[in-house]
């Protein structure tokens, strides 16, 4: 049984695990801070609308990285202030990487501001990773609060704010300056830090997005908690990792899409949905796709499977996104274990071109393997003598990998690039475990299907040698991964050194670790590395 966890004011949170031993990561009170009227005159400056979203830019190295944001401040090249944010807010952005997140709406003083700043509350980020004569290991680093020095916003060039019209602005965590740890994940005493980095951009939000650049929201997951009065909308509690749910007012129209349901009546408070729209001025999302992947869920939860069980039809997952009834009020931090014995094997409808792919696109319990992201419907957590929550639906979603071209084909419709993983990626990294139900040929590569209805956002040539991520569903073909991609950017690099601040703010923390047998004589070592600076 679970240890309960709760919401605080200041939004602490209590955040449990059957395995490990409660860890409590206390999140500081911040006083947000308030913009600053204008320079003296007797005429009031105009205001601008500000829409703003959030991003991110990553490798793909770590499973999750969340945080909380207390506060952003733009400063005018005069020294005028202007909050950003209107309270403070929890963010998952790994699942953001290429991708747009929803945040809020505010109104901004105009003027031309030249930098910014940015207080963050609790933040953790976690990686698994197979360890020689260790075995599987999941590491999760804690602050219990951001120091202020550790937080950078960067501001490339001036952003004019003016007119009438709503101002979008993006947000976007370099995720690889963000984190210091480890290259294996976890060393006994390696020093690690968190320094959460963004950037700051205008973009613009288009009433019909083609993509993230200007406003298109893919792969929003969430439950919802109110039905709008009209009957056309509801209010969407959308997952982020272990920080609270950010509420998003979500509006449907006639030309929403709506997927194992047969139209807005079913939904209902409490449904679980997957969905995707079109960002609005005023920080809601227009829904272009819902689906509900199974109606009578009372959990889900999303994130990669790291183990699939030759002993016994069982995967763990790592899910960064929990939520349902054994979710309200706990966090786990650990994998967690599941059978499928009587599940439903779906794919996500956010891909269309399936049927036209030249291989037959295929996802079930034989031939599921460790490093897919899925999304999974349980009932609730009530027999504690069964090691392993049944699983009522198991939906494969799509996931962001960054890898190297190495070649590419036509094949049909398609373009096929090969692509090379870094050593570090969960398909390489997980593929070594024994124990496994299914075997890859060379898991370090995946084929990747690029045709007309792929987003291109890239800016360097889409060719050999270069680095890109890639955002779509894999697929388990015979021992070979293949991705129908859906969008394509420009890559990260697989490792970078430090920043000068990085070590600057280096540590060791304190840990809590415990080691855990699995079916097929794996192991699995979980530490929580937490510290509060």
């Amino acid at each position: 049984m679970s240890t309960p966890g709760l919401f605080a004011p200041g939004f602490s949170k209590l955040l449990s695990s059957i395995y490990l031993t409660t860890l409590i990561l206390a999140l500081a009170s911040f006083t947000t801070n308030c913009g600053s009227g204008g320079s003296g005159g007797s005429t009031m400056p105009a205001n601008t609308q500000i829409t703003v979203a959030l991003t991110s830019t990553g490798n793909d190295q770590l499973v999750y990285f969340d945080m909380v944001l207390n506060t952003i401040t733009l400063t005018e090249k005069s020294g005028n202030t202007a909050t950003l944010i209107p309270a403070p807010q929890g963010f998952e952005f790994i699942q953001r990487n290429g991708q747009l997140a929803p945040g809020f709406t505010t109104t901004v003083q105009q003027g031309t501001y030249v930098s910014a700043t940015a207080t963050v509350g609790a933040a953790e980020f976690n990686c698994v990773a197979d360890i020689p004569n260790q075995g599987l290991t999941a590491s999760t680093y804690a602050y219990g609060y951001t120091p202020d020095s550790h937080v950078t916003v960067n501001v490339p060039a001036p952003i004019a704010i003016s007119g009438s019209s709503t101002m979008g602005l993006l947000i976007n965590l370099d995720v690889l300056q963000s984190a210091t740890f480890p290259s294996d994940c976890w060393e006994q005493g390696a020093t690690w830090s968190i320094t959460p980095t963004f950037t700051i951009t205008p973009f613009d939000v288009s009433q019909a997005p083609a993509s993230p650049q200007n406003g298109k929201v893919l792969g929003l997951i969430g439950e919802i908690s109110a039905i709008g009065t009209a009957g056309t909308g509801f209010t969407l509690a959308a997952a982020e990792a272990s920080a609270p749910p950010d509420n998003v007012t979500i509006n449907t129209s006639s030309n929403t899409v709506y997927q194992g349901i047969g139209n807005f009546s079913g939904l209902t408070v409490g449904t679980f949905v997957d969905m995707d729209g079109a960002l609005q001025e005023d920080s809601s999302v227009l829904a272009l796709r819902i689906a509900v992947e199974y109606p009578s869920a009372v959990d889900t939860v999303t994130g990669p499977v790291i183990f699939v069980s030759d002993a016994e039809r069982a995967i763990y997952i790592e899910g960064y996104n929990q939520q349902g009834s054994d979710y309200a009020n706990a966090y786990f931090l650990d994998s967690q274990p599941f059978s499928f014995d009587n599940a439903v094997f779906q794919i996500s409808g956010e891909l269309t071109n399936l049927e036209d792919l030249p291989f037959v696109a295929t996802f079930t319990g034989s031939n599921m393997v460790a490093g897919q992201n899925l999304y999974v419907s349980s009932p609730q957590l009530t027999d504690q003598s069964n090691p392993y929550t049944e699983l009522d639906a198991i939906t494969l979603i799509p996931q962001t990998i960054n890898g190297t071209v190495t070649g590419s084909a036509p094949s049909g419709t398609f373009t096929v690039y090969s692509v090379s993983l870094a050593p570090y990626d969960l398909f390489p990294n997980l593929a070594v475990q024994p124990g496994q139900a299914t075997l890859l040929n060379n898991p370090s590569d995946v084929e990747v299907y690029v045709d007309n209805n792929t987003q291109l956002l890239n800016q360097q040539p889409l060719s050999g040698g270069g680095t890109f991520r890639f955002y779509g569903l894999v697929f388990n073909d015979n021992g070979t991964l293949r991705m129908d991609c859906a969008q394509v950017n420009d890559g990260v690099a697989f490792s970078a050194p430090p920043t000068a601040a990085q070590q600057k703010f280096v540590h060791t923390g304190t840990v809590q670790q415990i080691r855990r047998e699995l079916p097929g004589g794996m192991h699995e070592t979980i530490n929580v590395i937490k510290q509060q600076p």
